[in-house]
């Protein structure tokens, strides 16, 4: 006789698949996206303005790729953890936040990027050996050319920028989608993005691909930095509405073939009719707060459900797997 398995679902469960209830508001959302973009500027500028060679310090790159996966795992659940207006375009684009409330995350951003450089600035003002405190942050503000570590001149930036932001945002919106197995893991797989673009944009110039960093810091620079802000706006958020519109493409071909492998014989003429009205479905359900329905965080909604693509796709993988696990593998 064996004993019968409870069917209650953990807290693990209820959390993802959003029964807790747990509906954060948009002041809420907008407290945790600024909180979380104000750390990132503390660790990625005060880093490198606080660093002293001779003592083997964390590296700049690691200690802003890091700042990343906390501020993630700390805020993530309550805002989806974008602390990036790249990264909250990649969503809009590929239709996982509302458009008012992509401007109002941006906003929130600014205002903690904003107020994390005037907590840095605020420091250097106390320290006697920096005379200069707009020329130290000259030293860990975004720049081209002569502002640059290598004089890399504009194209040159303005490319690395277009392909450091778009592989960012690729791999937020890849790491963070409900159907990725994997999605516990995006705090980290963003975080190490992060920090291995940012070794590569260091000596290019300073390349944040973040332009709300890049703001930040240009605030509290010289004049140049504001001259040559544009470009550190411009390139990242191109960079970001073409990784948003490639996961768009790849998310309908994927509501696409889950239509076509659920719709019996006879039907084929509906299957782009079915996979266009899942779409529509899919971005017409939007969680404000850019991640779903609480599942994960860039979880597209509308996924979920007994008559989900999803659950049918699933059921058919189940029998595709018991053909191959039959008697001749017993």
């Amino acid at each position: 006789m064996t004993t019968p398995v409870s069917a209650s679902p953990t807290d693990a469960e209820l959390h993802r698949s959003g029964d807790d209830g747990f509906r954060p508001g948009l002041v809420s959302r907008l407290g945790a996206e600024a909180f979380g973009t104000l750390f990132l500027v503390i660790a990625g500028l005060g880093v490198p303005l606080f660093t002293l060679p001779q003592s083997n310090p964390l590296p700049a790159s690691l200690a802003g790729g890091l700042a990343v996966t906390a501020a993630m795992l700390a805020f993530a659940y309550i805002s989806g953890g974008h602390f990036n207006p790249a990264i909250t375009l990649g969503n809009l684009v590929a239709g996982k936040i509302r458009i008012a409330h992509a401007a109002a995350y941006i906003g929130a951003q600014l205002v903690g990027a904003a107020a994390g450089a005037l907590t840095l600035f605020g420091i250097l003002r106390t320290v006697p050996n920096i005379p200069d405190t707009r020329a130290a942050f000259d030293t860990v503000t975004a720049g081209f050319g002569e502002h640059s570590v290598i004089q890399t001149p504009m194209a040159g930036v303005l490319l690395a920028e277009v392909l450091g932001a778009a592989l960012l945002v690729a791999v937020f919106l890849g790491t963070t989608a409900r159907r990725n197995v994997h999605a516990a893991a995006a705090p980290f797989a963003v975080g190490l993005a992060f920090a291995v673009l940012l070794q590569f944009g260091q000596a290019i110039g300073n390349a944040p691909f973040n332009p709300a960093r890049a703001t930040a810091s240009a605030l509290f620079s010289n004049s140049w930095s504001l001259e040559q802000l544009w470009l550190f706006w411009v390139a990242p958020l191109v960079g970001a509405a073409i990784a948003g519109l490639v996961f768009r493409g790849f998310s309908d071909s994927s509501a696409a073939a889950a239509a076509a492998a659920a719709r019996p014989a006879g039907d084929d003429e509906d299957t782009a009719a079915d996979a266009l009205d899942a779409g529509d479905e899919r971005n017409g359900g939007l969680d404000d707060s850019g991640f779903g329905d609480g599942a994960t965080p860039g979880a597209i909604p509308g996924e979920a459900g007994p008559a989900s693509a999803g659950d049918r796709t699933a059921g058919t993988r189940d029998e595709a797997r018991d053909f191959f696990d039959g008697p001749h593998n017993k």
